[in-house]
């Protein structure tokens, strides 16, 4: 007994140094075949991973939520601020969709909330709006400094009547 009783240590370092090799061999072979043991990317189809795709979901912030605020112009989506290759963006996701009118435009405003009417000197007009529903991009210009601005607006110049907003 007090034989099998000292070969144990020895026997349960053996296995451990079995194991150890077989994990060493195991990325080693990964490695060597250009694979890696992280969660990967790489099982995604192509079409969703361009470079551009994959820089602006690393240095993309939090989505903001539409807030409707004339109930005549409902706003629902998110938007979201990103960077692609050193140049910003706002981003509405597909689900964005805003009621039609004339001149609309997309805002960056510097309240917390956007009343239904607005003053000069409290925005800036980043562009006309591309279209009244699904995802679209807007450069934000280079001498905007995003920390003066809290939300971004879609806003109707002729009647100076904001159709909804989200926090930036």
């Amino acid at each position: 007994m007090a034989t099998a009783l000292s070969d144990r240590p020895l026997l349960e370092m053996n296995v451990m140094k079995n194991l150890m090799f077989a994990a060493l061999a195991f990325g080693a072979t990964a490695v060597a075949l250009g694979t890696s043991l992280a969660p990967s990317t790489a099982s995604l189809p192509s079409l969703w991973l361009d470079r551009e795709t994959m820089v602006s979901t690393t240095l993309a912030q939090a989505p903001g939520q539409f807030v409707t605020v004339d109930q005549d112009h409902a706003t629902t989506g998110t938007a979201t601020l990103v960077t692609v290759s050193g140049q910003q963006y706002l981003e509405f996701d597909a689900a964005f969709d805003t009621a039609g009118g004339p001149a609309v435009e997309v805002i960056l405003y510097k309240g917390a909330a956007v009343p239904v009417n607005i003053a000069e000197g409290n925005y800036v007009t980043l562009a006309p709006l591309q279209r009244f529903s699904g995802a679209q991009r807007y450069m934000i210009p280079v001498g905007v400094d995003l920390n003066d601005y809290q939300t971004v607006g879609i806003w109707c110049r002729q009647f100076n009547v904001t159709f909804g907003y989200a926090p930036i």
